[in-house]
């Protein structure tokens, strides 16, 4: 590794630097999802056309479309996708 990769990282410690905080904040949404019921878990996707519609950013919206998703995993397969998975 070289001194200005030591000093500056690579390119996948900076990708992980922005990602990470995405994935909490995807974890930090289980217990809302676990919360709702099947037909408002469904319901969501309606949603996030809405809002999109609306003009609101998909960026914005990517941590609770991933945290729905990840519920709909574990009720419909008992599986849930593990944070490094989240990351990519």
């Amino acid at each position: 590794m070289g001194f200005l990769q030591k000093l500056f990282g690579s390119h996948s410690d900076h990708e992980l630097k922005r990602i990470y905080p995405i994935a909490d904040k995807i974890e930090a949404l289980e217990p809302q999802m676990q919360a709702l019921s099947d037909e408002e878990l469904r319901a969501k996707t309606d949603e996030f056309k809405t809002r999109y519609q609306a003009g609101e950013d998909l960026d914005s919206m990517l941590p609770e479309a991933f945290a729905v998703v990840r519920e709909a995993a574990w009720r419909v397969l008992g599986m849930k996708p593990f944070r490094v998975q989240l990351i990519g």
